[in-house]
């Protein structure tokens, strides 16, 4: 079942915005063969009575899907969120799916129901304006790092869209992070206690 969590900046959460919105994320259920027990951070913004920014996050164990669109209009925006999330998912449903068979005593993952004890990833953002200071920090995340191997992190580093990934080794139980490199290769920084 997707639990939604929508909230808006400059703009109020109608009940039509709402069920545009929640009738759109509902149609990635037909990508599980059982709905995933997860849920769905909605952040719609608007700037300056004219531009709007969407921003979907459906954080579950060892998978995060993310998206964001910006454009005029609020409905053609989340048409966009709907489109990207269904690209990422069908763009690493069979690596997904494969690493979870080699694991060899987990169900593939899009075939299961999120167990809520698993600690579900958190994301608090802050951002800060009017900054002053190049050397200011503007934005401030907090998630569970979650043990995996390295090439699960590059995936759902991939599927985030971003250029490294922190983790905990499931071997060592480190916390290790993975890179892309410029010539489009990956890397790999393992800590040492």
């Amino acid at each position: 079942m997707l639990n939604y969590n929508i909230r808006g900046e400059n703009i109020e959460v109608t009940p039509a915005i709402r069920e545009y919105v929640e009738k759109k994320i509902d149609k990635l259920e037909r990508y599980f063969n059982d709905t995933p027990d997860a849920n769905v951070h909605v952040n719609l913004k608007v700037y300056n009575d004219k531009h709007t920014k969407v921003e979907v996050t459906i954080p579950m164990p060892r998978l995060t899907l993310r998206a964001e669109e910006r454009h005029e209009e609020m409905y053609a925006a989340i048409d966009l969120i709907l489109d990207k999330l269904e690209r990422q998912i069908r763009k690493h449903k069979t690596k997904v799916n494969r690493k979870f068979r080699e694991k060899g005593n987990e169900p593939e993952f899009f075939a299961t129901i999120v167990d809520p004890e698993n600690g579900i990833e958190t994301i608090e953002e802050t951002t800060y304006e009017d900054s002053d200071n190049e050397m200011d920090i503007v934005r401030t995340k907090t998630f569970n790092l979650k043990p995996m191997d390295s090439e699960e992190a590059v995936l759902q580093m991939n599927m985030l869209g971003h250029s490294f990934y922190v983790f905990t080794d499931a071997d060592s139980n480190g916390t290790n992070i993975v890179y892309k490199r410029k010539d489009g290769k990956y890397g790999l920084i393992e800590t040492e206690a």
